[in-house]
């Protein structure tokens, strides 16, 4: 036996396309049609660029819109308070002057807060019912304190320490209360 044989494996040969098996090459388009297909490439490409710029417009001419929109709205709301400043400067004045009598001044002042008043509800404002007796909610109401009281039960307002206002359905801020614990139990 011959350890020292080589064993030989067959030659791999570089795979050849053969012309049966192989598409023949696409012929180039004519000038005409490659011309063509540019013009509208170049077509295509301008409107988009026109297209992206009309974005970019529309999108800072929203910007621009919404600002003005704000101050609008602003001037809108302190115009209308401009009175309500004018009746209170009045009624400063008159005080200090001692030309009026207080009754007249507190008639007057009354007057001034129910003008405010009506100005803020002209603008959407609504004030938050938290009168001694209704039910407490915790998404109206602030809770202050807890107290034992015997004629209003268990988690029921006891007293309003500051009112709440509500802007187009949205809490502005709530009222401050005092919640009853119900009656305090028996020693």
């Amino acid at each position: 036996m011959n350890t020292d044989s080589k064993t030989t494996s067959p030659a791999v040969s570089p795979a050849v396309p053969t012309t049966a098996t192989t598409a023949p090459s696409p012929t180039p388009p004519p000038a005409d049609e490659l011309a063509a297909l540019k013009a509208k490439a170049d077509e295509n490409w301008e409107r988009f660029l026109r297209a992206a710029a009309d974005l970019e417009n529309y999108r800072k001419r929203a910007v621009r819109e919404k600002e003005e929109l704000a101050r609008y709205t602003a001037e809108k709301i302190v115009a209308a308070l401009l009175p309500v400043l004018d009746n209170l400067e009045r009624a400063l004045i008159a005080a200090e002057k001692h030309t009026a009598k207080p009754a007249a001044i507190l008639e007057g002042l009354t007057q001034v807060q129910a003008q405010f008043r009506r100005i803020l509800e002209d603008y959407g404002l609504k004030e938050v019912r938290a009168q001694a007796g209704h039910p407490f909610d915790p998404n109206l109401h602030e809770a202050v304190s807890h107290v034992a009281h015997t004629e209003h039960p268990e988690g029921t307002i006891v007293d309003q320490l500051q009112r709440g206002y509500t802007l187009a359905d949205r809490l502005l801020r709530p009222a401050r209360v005092v919640v009853s614990k119900g009656p305090s139990p028996a020693p």
